[in-house]
């Protein structure tokens, strides 16, 4: 591989055609670098090299019965089920089709000079034209009992083409296999014959970025082993070993990245906001409720933030209905009253509808300008006229936001047009802020801004502090609470505030999984809800049924999900055919959703069955029962999510799960649902259960499902972060250490840290 280094594009690389380039990229491989970087997520032992005579099983006990026609895995002398590998020379190879089940058998025979055993290969009939009499053969796999004898059943094979050849120098046998992330036509295999030569050629021309006192202090592989023994480990120790310096090497990248960008931050300007106390006391006497000691300590938090002449970079945590938006309205008000702009970004149109109706009321005695800007619609309120809600000219809105006679801008995606520029703004609000890309957020933060970096993959904080002579404060939002672990590292250059608390008075959920067998119950309770004037909601995993699109009939087949269309037919004309039903899901029209939620918030509606679309931001205090369907398809914090959106007044509310999957981990994770309330809780335990990956979706942020896996360790997590403080604290531009700051560099354009 002549000329090829850790830059060449796959297009450049011998042996890999078109149609292999495009499932590459589909994994997101373009270069040489991002092939040796796409680590196994397992491996296969395939070392243990047998003699054919020493492959040996337990007899069958009488009290075990054998069902005539099936293979069954054998019990060894030495373990359970283990795998052996075996060497020989075939001596018959054929296929023969199975008409009884339509499968075709590829069996053969190989010989050592022990002894002679069976293979038999499932519909692969094209082994036939790889493999020949004669041919010597490496053979892994189990073995199985037929009601012919032993035989060794889907072994992975490898040719010997070279009797010199030595263990090490195999590749899918005799050793310890690495198996990958794959895509559909591209297999493991055919990713071990390109990943081999290339660490042959290239693993000594990777540069060791990490500074050798970091490397002894943690015990760390060197990067020219480490790259071997996790592509083709020397045993699953070392193995281990490797994942875990690749695993150290990336969060300790992100570390750095969100810590130097958090130090970047401090150094920028922003507008100092003094804090109005007797405003504050104002605004609080007029709530029509109390505040909770959490509410009070993260809205000080956040009023000293803004005192600052540097700009405020503040994730405001808490779950459903635990007050988040009073804490943000307080800051807008501060901002407000000091002569300055808000600008309040929701992810949909129906919360940020939501949010211009909460905030014009609760706004109502502060002579506040407040405008409503989504897709298709532009409203205003300019309650120093006492005007009620008004639609207004997008020309118009826009002028009075430019104009600066616009105080608080409410809206979606729409307020990150081009066409949107405040006059003074100084504080950003975003809402469920995961829900918005990087490149987003930095947008709406330029609206006043002088660019001087046009580099869209790097974190809001970074984009943010180049593009701006004066930063804009910003509060971000979420229901979903974070981790400890991702909180230290995605999340590592916010201050956290949290609102741990629901207000008083609130009863608790009654949170149960419905057996199947007690589906009708379960029917026949809600029917007494319905009676009672209260209303339902119905969640399901998907919109559509396509039962008819795929030929899959497996119970845990995603063709078997229940969906909104289906469930909204079978509900509404026979389960509930005298109640009031709709559906909701995020292909209807703005304006579909829009009247479907006005009617279920105005209780015209009974049940409403709908995707997660109704996860963030609808609030119907009216409802007590949220019935799921396929509870085992979401994760903890998604459903405690969806939980939070009954148990809103003074009525009993109750969570009903249900699910077909018989897997232990989703009960254990269910139960965990079942018994706590706390959403802090039941994001550590999502974390422990499903992996970071899960959690919030590994292809977010661009970061290697090694990474995300490793989230878990607390213990790594704060090494890493300790490590990049350190040599941040003494080397802040990492002039001493180029070749990690050049991989710096590199990783910053490629990660999405949201």
């Amino acid at each position: 591989m002549a000329n090829v280094n850790l830059s060449t594009l796959i297009e450049q690389i011998p042996g890999i055609g078109a149609v292999f380039q495009k499932k590459l990229k589909k994994l997101g491989i373009k270069t040489v670098r991002d092939i040796l970087y796409h680590f196994p997520h397992r491996y296969e032992d395939f070392s243990n090299i047998v003699p054919i005579s020493k492959v040996k099983f337990h007899p069958v006990r009488k009290s075990e019965k054998k069902i005539k026609g099936q293979s069954r895995l054998l019990k060894f002398s030495n373990g359970v089920n283990e795998t052996v590998c075996v060497q020989g020379k075939i001596l018959e190879i054929k296929n023969e089709k199975t008409w009884k089940k339509r499968m075709f058998l590829t069996q053969a025979v190989i010989q050592d000079n022990t002894g002679a055993i069976k293979i038999v290969w499932f519909n692969q009939p094209y082994l036939t034209k790889t493999l020949k009499q004669d041919d010597s053969i490496y053979l892994a796999g189990k073995v199985a009992l037929g009601d012919d004898g032993a035989y060794l059943s889907n072994p992975a094979y490898e040719k010997i083409t070279n009797y010199k050849l030595q263990t090490d120098d195999l590749i899918h046998t005799g050793r310890i296999i690495p198996v990958y992330p794959e895509t559909e036509g591209l297999s493991s295999r055919w990713l071990r014959y390109i990943v081999k030569p290339l660490l042959v050629e290239l693993s000594t021309q990777i540069p060791e970025i990490l500074p050798k006192e970091i490397i002894q202090k943690n015990n760390l592989l060197l990067l020219k082993q480490a790259i071997w023994q996790i592509h083709f480990p020397d045993s699953m120790d070392l193995a281990k070993k490797a994942q875990k310096r690749f695993s150290f090497e990336e969060l300790f990248l992100i570390e750095l990245a969100v810590i130097s960008a958090k130090m970047r931050l401090n150094k920028e300007q922003s507008t100092a906001i003094p804090m109005d106390v007797k405003l504050m006391k104002k605004f609080v006497k007029s709530l029509p409720f109390k505040l909770t000691d959490a509410q009070r300590k993260s809205a000080w938090q956040i009023l000293k933030d803004l005192e600052k002449p540097c700009p405020m970079n503040r994730l405001l945590e808490g779950d459903v209905g635990s007050g988040k938006t009073i804490v943000a309205l307080m800051a807008a008000l501060e901002t407000i009253k000091a002569g300055y702009q808000v600008a309040l970004m929701a992810p949909t149109e129906i919360l940020a509808k939501q949010h211009f109706q909460g905030v014009s009321a609760l706004l109502k005695d502060f002579n506040i300008n407040i405008g409503l800007l989504t897709g298709k619609e532009d409203k205003f309120v300019s309650r120093k006229l006492k005007q009620e809600v008004i639609e207004i000219s997008r020309r118009k809105l826009l002028e009075k936001t430019k104009n600066s006679e616009l105080d608080i801008l409410i809206g979606t995606h729409a307020l990150i047009q081009g066409k949107v520029k405040f006059g003074n703004l100084a504080l950003v609000i975003l809402d469920e802020q995961h829900r918005f890309g990087v490149d987003q957020r930095a947008r709406l933060c330029q609206s006043q801004a002088i660019q001087t970096n046009k580099n869209k993959n790097i974190s809001l904080l970074r984009t943010v502090a180049t593009v701006r002579r004066s930063v804009p404060h910003l509060l971000s939002m979420t229901a979903t609470p974070i981790p400890r672990t991702l909180a230290l590292t995605i999340y590592g250059d916010l201050d956290l505030s949290l609102i741990d608390e629901l207000p008083k008075g609130r009863k608790k959920i009654i949170t149960k999984i419905v057996a199947p067998a007690n589906r009708q119950k379960a029917y026949n309770f809600v029917k007494k809800e319905i009676k009672k004037t209260r209303q339902i909601f119905v969640i399901c995993p998907r919109i559509e049924s396509q039962k008819d699109k795929e030929n899959i009939d497996t119970a845990s087949s995603w063709a078997n999900v229940k969906s909104v269309e289906d469930e909204y037919e079978k509900l509404s004309k026979e389960i509930f055919p005298d109640a009031k039903v709709e559906m909701l899901h995020g292909k209807m029209t703005p304006k579909e959703k829009e009247k479907i939620m006005k009617n279920f918030k105005n209780k015209k509606t009974d049940i409403l069955v709908s995707t997660s679309v109704i996860e963030v931001g609808i609030d119907v205090p009216n409802a007590t029962v949220m019935f799921i369907e396929g509870a085992d398809r979401f994760g903890l914090a998604q459903l405690h999510q969806f939980r939070g959106r009954v148990g809103r007044s003074k009525y009993q509310s109750y969570c009903l799960l249900f699910t077909d999957s018989p897997a232990v981990k989703t009960r254990q994770r269910l139960r965990a649902l079942i018994t706590s309330e706390d959403g802090f809780k039941l994001a550590e335990k999502d974390l422990e259960i499903r992996g970071a990956g899960d959690f919030f979706g590994a292809r977010q942020w661009g970061i290697s499902d090694l990474v995300m896996d490793s989230l878990k360790d607390i213990g790594l997590v704060e090494k890493t972060r300790n490590a990049a403080q350190k040599i941040l604290e003494q080397d802040p531009e990492l002039k001493n250490y180029p070749l990690l700051q050049e991989r710096l560099q590199k990783f910053q354009e490629k990660i999405h840290l949201e």
